[in-house]
């Protein structure tokens, strides 16, 4: 039994990573007939209907507390860095935004031991310094080559301090007891409301006709149901099997996923500089991970 489920917790792991990979590539493309708040909006909105069908249960008001917490969880992991990433693609490569998004851990990291009180061992600022290198290269690249815009990274990098935020947010929702899918679920809710004034302010306007198109409907169900639905629940679930920390490792093969895919179906091409900066923050983060710099891992190597 306990194998069977390591099994299924890496399936749902592989599969979750995957789609998040891929959804660069479909954000891409609708950004063609849709605004960074229009594919937000509309993509949590069809994903929250699919989850209330999934899961009817629990929709009660929780303390002031509980409900703020879950309010900012929602403002940070859904509004905010979704945002900042659609935005990001207006102006960067898909591959390179892939690339800097993925570095969200790093930043829970930082956070968790600020406001969670975590002790962070010296690995962890050995392996955030190859990051940091890495995401400067692929800047130093796009302000020369002119094919990454500035702009796009640091929305990029805004992208990935608002999921640090998130996954502290979520550690402490956790902790107070309450399941992923409840979390999930307040999550996209408290979202969508947060999206409501961004609407407003970016002029909400979009043709039923671009719904329809075959290319818009198809990234959108992607989007909407596999990306978001149905991969928060398969992390979840692989999450509570093999444990917050090693499930978030796999976070940084994204950018391969993400990489092979905008090259695939966007024919983006793959600089020496992109493939350096991979490199480095794919060390940087496997370092992060390692005990290579700790005391007893010293002495045994002596």
């Amino acid at each position: 039994m306990f194998i069977n489920q390591q099994i299924k917790a890496y399936i749902c792991t592989s599969f979750s990573i995957l789609m998040w990979g891929i959804t660069f590539i479909s954000t891409k493309i609708l950004l063609n007939d849709f605004s960074p708040i229009e594919i937000l909006f509309t993509r949590f909105l069809l994903g929250l209907i699919l989850l209330m069908i999934i899961y009817p249960k629990n929709n009660k008001i929780y303390s002031k507390k509980e409900e703020l917490l879950f309010a900012l969880t929602g403002l940070s992991g859904v509004t905010l860095y979704y945002l900042f990433e659609n935005i990001a693609l207006n102006y960067s490569l898909a591959s390179n935004v892939g690339i800097l998004v993925a570095i969200g851990p790093l930043f829970t990291g930082i956070f968790a031991a600020i406001f969670l009180k975590e002790k962070l061992k010296p690995n962890f600022f050995v392996g955030f310094i190859f990051a940091i290198i890495g995401i400067a290269i692929i800047t130093f690249n796009g302000k020369f080559v002119l094919k990454i815009n500035p702009i796009g990274d640091m929305f990029a990098l805004l992208a990935a301090v608002m999921w640090g935020i998130y996954s502290v947010l979520v550690k402490i929702m956790g902790d107070l007891g309450h399941r992923s899918i409840t979390i999930t679920k307040k999550t996209f809710i408290y979202g969508i409301i947060f999206m409501l004034p961004i609407m407003f302010l970016m002029k909400f306007n979009v043709s039923i006709n671009d719904y329809l198109k075959p290319i818009n409907l198809i990234n959108f169900i992607f989007l909407s149901f596999v990306a978001c639905t149905l991969c928060f629940i398969t992390w979840a679930y692989s999450t509570r099997i093999l444990g917050a920390v090693k499930n978030n490792t796999y976070i940084y093969i994204i950018p391969i996923i993400t990489l092979i895919a905008s090259k695939i179906v966007l024919n983006e091409n793959i600089t020496i500089f992109a493939v350096i900066g991979v490199a480095l923050i794919l060390l940087g983060v496997i370092i992060s991970e390692t005990n290579l710099f700790s005391k007893k891992a010293i002495k045994n190597n002596k």
